[in-house]
């Protein structure tokens, strides 16, 4: 069973990027697809990136397609969301996820989350 913690949130002013990482311990890497998904106050939590095991897929909700950019490193047990251009529509506690799986596709359902971390975008 994998173990996920992120980190990198904050208050960051509109127009402005961040990056949040997730650490996944408990399991090997590399056989889990990662996504994230972010819950605004008053609001059920949404999808927002995904990225297979190997890295080379990836998927995007429309609302942050080319504006933020999932990755991440096998060897360093971490998958990364890069967020740039930030809206206060951005503003919400990102979570961490994964799903255990044989293929190299990408998910929007997962068996495994993190705490979340806080983005907090002041316009």
């Amino acid at each position: 069973q994998v173990h996920l913690v992120e980190s990198g949130g904050g208050l960051v002013a509109a127009g402005g990027s961040v990056r949040l990482s997730c650490v996944a311990s408990g399991g090997t890497f590399g056989y889990y697809a990662m996504g994230w998904f972010r819950q605004a106050p008053g609001k059920e939590r949404e999808f927002v990136a995904a990225i297979s095991r190997s890295g080379d897929n990836t998927y995007y909700s429309d609302s942050v397609k080319g504006r933020f950019t999932i990755s991440r490193d096998n060897a360093k047990n971490c998958n990364y969301l890069q967020m740039t251009s930030l809206k206060s529509e951005d503003t919400a506690v990102y979570y961490c996820a994964a799903v255990w799986t044989y293929s190299d596709l990408v998910y929007t359902q997962y068996d495994y989350w993190g705490q979340g971390t806080q983005v907090t975008v002041s316009s």
